[in-house]
């Protein structure tokens, strides 16, 4: 019972003291800032400009005559904010004497540069007609299938792109099964071939040696 009595004496002494000291550590911290937002080629006022403690949640706005006030803390950052003008960060002091803060901070405009916009008048009735009817049209998906499947784009392709793993073994078996099959012997020559002749011939009449430009 007396060692409760004696907490509780303790206690009620103590916590208050505590209390207070923390308090007096508070107070000391909190700054009231106040000044003027002008700008720096004409010292003029600047109205509206945003004022906003950095990571936090609050702030005020400055008065047509560029006046604000806001109460932070040693240590916060205070952005200042403004359409058209370069935003500006200011840090309070930590070892800052007093709870008041006075500060006029100038503004430099922010020059942004738009893409250029070209206005022509509406066109007549005649020249909608004339580049309606010369605009051309890409071809649609079925058009240039179409023309990736005639004739002459499929030998240009026959002879342009490399063979695939499968033309070319099959290519060297025709090969080797070729030179095997004369083995011993002198190949005949297609000179004599009339097959042949009627191969050539025929590629000759469908323009296959004639030089092309794709």
């Amino acid at each position: 019972m007396k060692k409760t009595l004696l907490y509780f004496l303790i206690l009620t002494f103590i916590l208050p003291l505590a209390a207070k000291a923390q308090f007096e550590t508070f107070k000391d911290s909190v700054v009231q800032l106040y000044g003027v937002v002008m700008t720096a080629d004409s010292l003029q006022g600047i109205p509206s400009v945003s004022v906003m403690v950095k990571g936090q949640n609050r702030g005020t706005i400055s008065n047509d005559r560029g006046v604000f006030s806001i109460v932070v803390l040693k240590g916060d950052k205070v952005e200042f904010s403004s359409i058209g003008y370069k935003p500006v960060l200011v840090s309070i002091p930590q070892n800052l004497e007093g709870n008041q803060h006075s500060i006029i901070q100038l503004m430099v405009t922010d020059t942004v540069f738009l893409p250029a916009t070209i206005i022509k008048p509406r066109i007549s009735r005649e020249q909608f007609d004339r580049d309606f009817i010369n605009t051309k049209v890409a071809d649609d998906a079925i058009t240039v299938a179409r023309q990736n499947n005639n004739a002459a784009t499929r030998r240009l392709l026959m002879t342009s792109l490399p063979s695939d793993g499968r033309e070319a073994s099959s290519q060297y078996l025709r090969q080797s099964a070729a030179k095997l099959y004369y083995s011993g012997q002198v190949a005949p020559q297609n000179i004599f071939n009339p097959f042949a002749w009627n191969e050539f011939i025929k590629a000759w009449k469908r323009g296959d040696y004639k030089k092309k430009s794709y």
